[in-house]
């Protein structure tokens, strides 16, 4: 009964790209609000941090608008500082118009005018560039940025942000068809923060499309203790239960996701993968 599933189940591809691939304040200018000494965050000296947010918001608004304040803001900025931050803004003004390749040179650009001091901002931006490359359909170039953001993540020593960029560099990796380096590098991920739950969940999609499926299980397996509410992790269990020949664990799976999410796509997958269950 199972084997009319399988021919379904294996054309499922991963690992999904981000969720959120464009943050838009660094978590230096995030947390500046809450310094109440008077001491600026790590880069956000003056008050270009609150500039940055105003543009931020413009952008999500009116992205032309945006646009033009980040120009002009490069004309006048004093500071390398507000040099890197126009640049940023500039970059999600043009990602809002769908002028990706445009945005992944400004996010170069602005990582490249981070003043020393703050490598976790250049980190962000580096995956921006690198996001704004998968946009355009160019992994490689992605690869290299995402490269790029894992280095300065490493060199901030801030393993949160190192475990997220390097599950990016893994799905540009991916998309290039080096499969065992994305492994690594998901590892790496891992690695670095242990509680990553889209790592562990990415790492059971490339397991099982390396039809290793006992790793796969085990890292689905751990994702859904990091993440139990997460459609998508119960979705990935169920596929591989499947594929692994336990048909009720899969339709458990499948099952626990139109609960956790009905109205989602994940439940629409699994809704159609429960009826090939039953075919």
């Amino acid at each position: 009964m199972i084997a009319s599933a399988l021919a379904l189940f294996v054309m499922q591809v991963g690992p999904a790209p981000s969720t959120t691939p464009f943050p838009e304040l660094p978590e230096e200018l995030r947390e500046r609000a809450k310094q109440s000494s008077g001491e600026a965050a790590p880069g956000t000296a003056g008050t270009s941090g609150g500039k940055l947010a105003e543009c931020v918001t413009l952008a999500a608004s009116d992205a032309e608008a945006a646009s033009d304040m980040a120009q002009n803001w490069r004309e006048t900025a004093d500071s390398q500082l507000e040099l890197a931050q126009s640049a940023h803004c500039l970059g999600l003004a043009l990602v809002r118009l769908d002028d990706f390749e445009g945005a992944q040179r400004a996010f170069d650009l602005a990582a490249g005018e981070v003043p020393e001091g703050a490598p976790a901002y250049q980190a962000r931006l580096s995956a921006m560039s690198g996001n704004a490359a998968m946009a355009q359909g160019k992994p490689a170039i992605a690869e290299i940025a995402f490269g790029r953001a894992v280095s300065y993540a490493t060199t901030a020593g801030d393993t949160a942000l190192s475990a997220s960029v390097s599950v990016d560099r893994a799905r540009a990796l991916v998309a290039l068809g080096r499969n065992e380096e994305a492994a690594k590098a998901l590892a790496d991920a891992r690695g670095s923060d242990p509680a990553n739950a889209r790592a562990w969940l990415l790492s059971a999609t490339l397991s099982r499309r390396l039809e290793r499926l006992g790793e796969a299980r085990e890292q689905v397996a751990q994702a859904a203790l990091l993440a139990p509410q997460d459609p998508a992790v119960g979705l990935e269990a169920g596929v591989i239960a499947a594929l692994s020949g336990r048909e009720e664990e899969a339709r458990r799976s499948f099952e626990s996701v139109l609960l956790v999410a009905p109205d989602s796509d994940e439940a629409n997958r699994a809704r159609g993968y429960l009826e090939q269950l039953q075919s």
